[in-house]
């Protein structure tokens, strides 16, 4: 099952890696203005029309609706099946222990696979029996399950394999999508605008992904994206600035100042705890080498 939005380009792709395993193909698609549902229908896929979102969650549902198999694999578009995952749900369907299943992903960002920064393995549930998972119409949301789950190994090879952001242009694009959305839900949520969070929500952001979550190991790669996610926190806030009619707030520069110290303070306590990690790391490598109890 795959919710589309023109993607004539990769659709071919993520149909001929499951071809082998799934008789079954639906395709929602939002009202592409390409070839998607074109291709999708020679391909052999029943091919449903779903209202445009901008994004994803409120269609899974509809999908899953659509699904008469017993299970379900819900792939996106820019997705596909690597051999060794293939086989392994072909394992599990004929004989599942488990009513849904958590499958690893591998994050190709600006032509390399990302495997730091909370990028990997960057589990998903994706194969689950028909009723068992659903999803809610907050985006990036976390589908409600019950029964039982179980997580399928974390391997390259038992691994989706997501050809993620293929430009900065195509992350900028997205960005302005889904930070409109999240603003949104904020505000629905009964968030209400303080100007600390154009500072601290970033400055976290960056500090969990390039530091606590070890971006660095991806060289520029991961400072690059750790740098990117910290900006879309800081649209996301300053989104939610923009529901509160940019409301003239005026903190003094005394405020402003110790809110930067605070983070910077998170800065050096992040950036020594990476110091140290990667310290003892080569300890381990020299005591191994050298034969060192």
């Amino acid at each position: 099952m795959v919710n589309t939005l023109n993607e004539e380009k990769n659709l071919p792709r993520l149909i001929g890696s499951v071809k082998k395993l799934i008789s079954e193909i639906v395709v929602v698609d939002m009202h592409s203005e390409d070839k998607t549902r074109e291709i999708a229908q020679r391909q052999g896929a029943c091919v449903y029309l779903y209202e445009r979102k901008g994004y994803v969650e409120p269609a899974r549902n509809y999908a899953i609706s659509k699904a008469k198999s017993e299970w379900v694999l819900i792939l996106d578009a820019d997705e596909e099946l690597s051999p060794g995952l293939l086989k392994k749900i072909s394992e599990i369907l004929e004989n599942p222990e488990a009513d849904y299943y958590r499958i690893p992903r591998k994050n190709i960002i600006f032509g390399k696979w990302i495997k730091h920064g909370m990028w990997w393995p960057d589990y998903n549930i994706r194969l689950f029996r028909k009723g068992y998972v659903s999803w809610s119409e907050v985006i990036h949301s976390v589908p409600l399950t019950k029964g039982v789950g179980f997580d399928i190994e974390v391997r390259e090879d038992f691994s989706i394999i997501h050809h993620n952001y293929q430009s900065v242009e195509q992350y900028l694009l997205r960005l302005n999508r889904y930070t409109s959305k999240q603003a949104e839900d904020l505000h629905n949520r009964g968030y209400r605008f303080n100007w600390r969070d154009l500072i601290s929500k970033p400055s976290a952001e960056f500090l969990n992904r390039y530091f606590a979550n070890s971006g660095y190991k991806d060289g520029v790669h991961g400072l690059a994206l750790a740098g990117l996610q910290a900006f879309s926190e800081f649209v996301v806030y300053l989104k939610a600035w923009q529901m509160d009619k940019f409301k003239d707030y005026k903190p003094d520069i005394s405020s402003v100042i110790s809110e930067v110290k605070s983070s910077e303070a998170d800065f050096h306590y992040w950036s020594a705890d990476s110091l140290i990690r990667e310290g003892a790391g080569i300890k381990e490598r020299i005591k191994r080498k050298f034969k060192i109890r």
